[in-house]
């Protein structure tokens, strides 16, 4: 279930990326291009989103530990920068899927995505009660 909750989060992240046009970042929809159509675009796109960051994410960040003590995590802005690079180079074989632009707008693309994956993860975090907080 939380698979499918950071899939639809992506999702929305991704498609609020695709309507800023300054970014370069653009969404190719399964054809006829239909609103359905970019909605399961935008699904897919962000499922393979969060399998790349789950698998590749994962290893890039171990590996990167001392690049993230020497930059003092900035380096995780490039990393998820990368992260989405690779989503679209994963989709542009295919007649559908993202095209990103320049890289460092990409980072700034990512950098987006996380802001709004973090306010979404806030908003939909169970809440706790008063009684079980002890």
């Amino acid at each position: 279930m939380r698979f499918l909750v950071r899939v639809a989060v992506n999702a929305f992240a991704i498609w609020i990326v695709t309507l800023l046009p300054a970014l370069q970042v653009q969404l190719v929809p399964f054809a006829p291009g239909e609103g359905l159509q970019v909605a399961l675009t935008l699904l897919v796109v962000g499922a393979i989103f969060a399998i790349v960051n789950a698998i590749v994410g994962t290893v890039v960040r171990i590996v990167a530990i001392p690049l993230y003590i020497l930059t003092l995590g900035l380096i995780s802005l490039v990393i998820n920068g990368f992260l989405l690079w690779l989503t679209a180079a994963i989709t542009s074989g295919l007649p559908w899927g993202l095209r990103t632009g320049e890289f460092w707008l990409t980072v700034v693309a990512a950098l987006l995505i996380g802001v709004i994956n973090w306010v979404m993860g806030v908003a939909l975090r169970p809440r706790q009660r008063a009684t079980e907080r002890g």
